[in-house]
């Protein structure tokens, strides 16, 4: 049978008149979603849909200087605040820049809806200017996608977006409007149920198949919870909590885990995987049962798949069955969403005899903590991240561009809520850090939210600094800058025999770039200098304040799982 989706909820405003364009439609129908803010940047194909904006006062826009930006943007919107993040561009290049935003919430199951512009129909197919097969681009990188040929069509297309990108396991969806269509009249039915058949998440998990991993955890010696971002995807951190202090069984994070429980909690581990503690891998390789939830095995945190946990029985809980023995086979395999499934899964786990297990796992805890140390008058990243987490007590809105400074992050800043801690996981796209904390501080205007990023990422996308001043936010953005890829330059350190090829940056003065946007600038060269200014940008109020810190252009980030390679050959020290 074919899935009704659930009726939409009526405007809030006056009563419309029945006749529309398709781009006042489209207005109507982003309304009726409950959208209230949308990045993007305008060109001809969607100047119909920019009209119909102009009328808009309850939809803001916040135009953006790259397209890029918007999307990074909508995710960053997505993860702060659990709606959907919207972003808008116009055909061929406008929508092209969208990709790796949208690629990127593909790979971390982020709900957005990308609404981009398309030539007129007569001309689509002639290599019109500025014509893009976007549909067709972005085919392997959505979770639909769909070209909207007639304007009556479009409520339809809309309501159907936004159901799909935030049931089941989140991701983007694309909706390509050609430029007559926005134009063309029409009376649109903004009730009508589209149907969807064969889309029918399954969100409570098999009784039998909860009622065997509750008798397996019980049975345990070693148990370890797996837990990575279905549970904040699903709301299931009250869950995890309950199970963790009913049977006393460590929990290790991966990424895009964090928060995903209060990691001040005795038994959080924290992060494990390629940057992760050596505790917390070697807890994990030794288990004998692993409840993994909503985690997809990603190669970065099981390094060679053969020889991780090999002793382990698995109990794999996914939302989406195509991830459930994708990379490692589960024993026990449950298909649901995270927080129905944990829910019926507290009360029948039995807490396990594991004082043996803690006892071990507690002596790694001891002997191999995360540490750092400052080097001859230099500034250690290690030492801001820890300082950041101190100072805001874990609970700001952290969001990370990629490299080196992230995994730091990871390491040191202690979530203690969920939808605190973003980043580009799957994708590891460098610019992503500062557009996404936009998007984070749109989402989230009363709470602290924290953008840092390296000296290589925050060149891609620094422009919309402008959109930062421009709308008054009150957005600290800390660039942990050591004059090179950093992590590019680690591995050729470690594996290509220091050759540093292309690794190296000039870069202009950041403190100085941000003043002349707008914006308040930061410039800290020595170790004494870096709790002042920390605290000045996170109590600049109205105005973005960049902080420009010279950190230590030779420091590792480790321990370190080289790639493809396993917890044997974890490299713990320089």
């Amino acid at each position: 049978m074919a899935r009704q989706m659930t009726a939409a909820k009526p405007s809030p405003s006056a009563e419309r008149p029945r006749q529309m364009n398709g781009a006042q439609t489209l207005v109507e129908a982003l309304r009726r979603e409950g959208v209230e803010v949308l990045f993007g940047h305008p060109g001809g194909a969607s100047l119909p849909i920019y009209d119909a904006l102009y009328d808009a006062q309850d939809i803001r826009h916040i135009l953006v200087r790259h397209e890029q930006v918007a999307a990074h943007a909508a995710v960053g919107y997505a993860r702060a605040s659990g709606r959907v993040g919207v972003c808008t561009a116009t055909s061929g290049p406008g929508a092209t820049n969208l990709i790796t935003g949208i690629t990127d919430a593909m790979m971390d199951s982020a709900p957005i809806v990308a609404i981009t512009g398309q030539v007129p129909r007569p001309v689509i197919g002639n290599d019109a200017f500025q014509e893009a097969d976007v549909t067709g681009i972005t085919m392997p990188i959505t979770k639909y996608n769909t070209l909207v040929m007639r304007a009556m069509d479009i409520p339809k297309a809309v309501r159907m977006a936004f159901y799909l990108a935030k049931t089941g396991r989140p991701g983007p969806v694309l909706v390509d409007i050609p430029r007559d269509v926005s134009q063309e009249l029409c009376e649109p039915d903004f009730d009508e149920d589209p149907v969807l058949p064969g889309y029918r998440p399954v969100v409570d998990g098999n009784p039998g198949q909860i009622a065997e991993a509750a008798d397996a955890l019980s049975a345990a010696e070693r148990p370890i919870v797996y837990a990575g971002g279905g549970i904040i995807s699903s709301g299931a951190t009250p869950e995890l909590t309950a199970l963790v202090e009913r049977t006393g069984i460590p929990v290790v994070l991966t990424l895009m885990g964090k928060g995903a429980m209060d990691e001040t909690h005795p038994r959080c581990l924290g992060m494990f995987g390629m940057h992760g503690s050596a505790f917390a891998n070697w807890a994990i390789n030794r288990a004998d049962v692993i409840l993994a939830v909503g985690v997809r095995f990603d190669d970065r945190v099981t390094g060679r798949l053969k020889d991780f946990a090999p002793h382990a029985r698995f109990i794999h809980i996914d939302i989406d069955p195509a991830e459930i023995g994708k990379n490692k086979p589960a024993h026990i395999p449950i298909v649901g969403d995270a927080k129905r499934v944990l829910a019926a899964l507290v009360p029948l786990v039995r807490p396990p005899k594991i004082e043996a297990w803690w006892k071990q796992i507690e002596e790694w805890r001891e002997r191999y903590p995360f540490r750092y140390r400052q080097r001859d008058g230099r500034i250690s990243h290690q030492y801001v991240c820890d300082l950041l987490n101190r100072l805001t007590g874990g609970r700001a809105i952290v969001v990370t561009d990629v490299g080196q400074h992230q995994m730091w992050m990871a390491q040191w800043y202690k979530c203690r809520e969920p939808r605190t801690f973003i980043s580009s996981g799957g994708l590891g796209a460098m610019g992503f850090g500062f557009p996404a904390a936009l998007g984070a501080k749109f989402a989230c205007p009363d709470k602290q939210v924290i953008a840092l990023v390296g000296d290589g990422g925050f060149q891609m996308t620094l422009q919309d600094l402008i959109t930062a001043v421009e709308h008054g936010l009150s957005l600290p953005i800390f660039i942990l800058n050591n004059g090179a890829l950093g992590m590019v330059r680690q591995w050729q350190t470690f594996f290509y025999r220091g050759r540093f090829s292309s690794s190296i940056l000039r870069n202009p003065n950041f403190a100085k770039i941000g003043e002349a946007y707008g914006a308040r600038g930061i410039r800290v060269e020595r170790p004494e200098e870096v709790e002042s200014a920390l605290r000045t940008a996170l109590e600049t109020e109205g105005v973005p304040c960049v902080v420009d810190i010279q950190c230590d252009p030779e420091e590792n980030c480790l321990p370190m799982i080289p790639s493809g390679q396993s917890v044997a050959e974890m490299i713990l020290d320089d």
